[in-house]
């Protein structure tokens, strides 16, 4: 049973892995050179932006590191994923792991081949970095991860000795 959600968990994995490099096909195909699409006025956008950098377009041309810290987070939630116990809670814990990995994988891609990562969603109504489908796993299974940590993952500590006192 084991094994059969590992192997499940890779190819949920490399299917959002596909759709976020279709999408960012999609995108250098059809927005680059291009004005904006406008998808809802005033909310949403598509607009091609190549980012050097990670969020916010900070630490310009740092790819190698990007792609080395990638990597050893990618080891890290593999690790940690074969070790969650099995039961519901630790179930949308993976969901979010498995998010969080094929968002790191997809723009990791980029960086390893591009050495940029192509974004094209932008938020209209608000002064928000252009980002792309696999910025959506990370932000989405981050969340997701921080919700299933702090309401529903309880401290199991050991149960209190009361102290007697001798008299």
């Amino acid at each position: 049973m084991k094994i059969l959600k590992i192997v499940g968990a890779i190819i949920l994995t490399a299917i959002l892995v596909t759709l976020d490099q279709w999408a960012k096909v999609f995108a250098t195909n059809n927005l680059m050179g291009r004005a904006d699409r406008v998808l809802i006025d005033y909310v949403l956008s598509l607009t091609y932006h190549r980012n050097a950098g990670a969020a916010f377009g900070i630490f310009q041309g740092g790819r190698w590191a990007f792609l080395v810290l990638a990597v050893i987070i990618m080891v890290a939630i593999a690790i940690y994923y074969v070790k969650l116990p099995h039961n519901r809670v630790y179930d949308a814990i993976r969901i979010s792991l498995i998010l969080i990995a094929a968002g790191g994988i997809g723009n990791s891609i980029d960086r390893l081949l591009n050495g940029f990562v192509v974004d094209f969603l932008r938020f209209d109504f608000i002064n928000f970095p252009i980002f792309n489908v696999a910025d959506i796993y990370v932000v989405t299974g981050t969340i997701l991860l921080a919700i299933v940590v702090i309401f529903f993952i309880k401290d199991e500590k050991p149960e209190q000795k009361e102290d007697t006192v001798n008299e």
